[in-house]
């Protein structure tokens, strides 16, 4: 925070003192000339020298005014930090034998690089039998996988595609994915692979992030973690 307000006020002092030394300058310069005139016994009608040296001086403490308030601005310090809230890890192996209770087999989330290549394949071979154009974005990491496009509007829509087994309760998400999701509403998809037993899978289409529990059924939710 420091090093930014410093670029700042430094910008902003070198602005102000440019402009303000300049008006200072030219008053200086106007009070003289009025003076000379006057002396002469030509005085201006309009503007005396002693008007344009008060607004010389005006100005001068203006100046000084304002290069002290952005010395203040400059000095900058820490508060002390303020907890708003905290939480506690605690494994589940630790609650299961704190309760003498069995730890539930979880499914094995698809999540290893293989097995989500195959379900970003699944889901361009449904994009391409839909008669779009799918192409690859995934290493990309721009909030979805799939960009596929309409060829006859030249519309795109964007799919986050999940390998899931079934019967698993969550699907995860990243923050970034959700964002995009939000902002392109309608054309935004999370592409659902869940994949049955041996080589068999269904492809499950999700409009909205909030209708996965309608889509998988009342155990199915989303798990949201930060973006990477």
């Amino acid at each position: 925070m420091r090093d930014r307000r410093s670029a700042w006020i430094y910008k902003a002092r070198v602005a102000v003192k440019d402009r303000l030394t300049k008006e200072i300058g030219y008053w200086d310069h106007r009070a003289e000339d009025l003076k000379v005139q006057e002396q002469a016994g030509k005085p201006n009608a309009r503007l005396n020298s002693q008007e344009a040296r008060r607004r010389a001086d005006d100005l001068q403490a203006r100046l000084k005014k304002r290069m002290e308030q952005l010395d203040l601005e400059g000095k900058v310090s820490a508060l002390p930090p303020v907890a708003l809230g905290g939480f506690v890890v605690v494994p589940a192996g630790l609650i299961a034998q704190l309760t003498g209770r069995p730890l539930p087999e979880a499914a094995r989330p698809v999540d290893t690089q293989a097995s989500a290549a195959r379900a970003r394949a699944i889901v361009m071979e449904v994009e391409r039998e839909l008669g779009f154009e799918p192409t690859d974005r995934e290493h990309e990491k721009l909030g979805y996988d799939i960009e596929s496009g309409d060829a006859s509007t030249g519309r795109l829509r964007f799919l986050e595609v999940k390998g899931r087994v079934s019967g698993a309760a969550t699907i995860t998400v990243t923050k970034n994915e959700i964002l995009y999701s939000l902002n392109k509403p309608e054309d935004f998809i999370l592409a659902i692979v869940e994949f049955l037993d041996g080589e068999t899978h269904r492809v499950h289409y999700v409009r909205r992030l909030s209708n996965v529990s309608q889509t998988l059924g009342s155990r199915a939710s989303i798990m949201t973690l930060p973006s990477c």
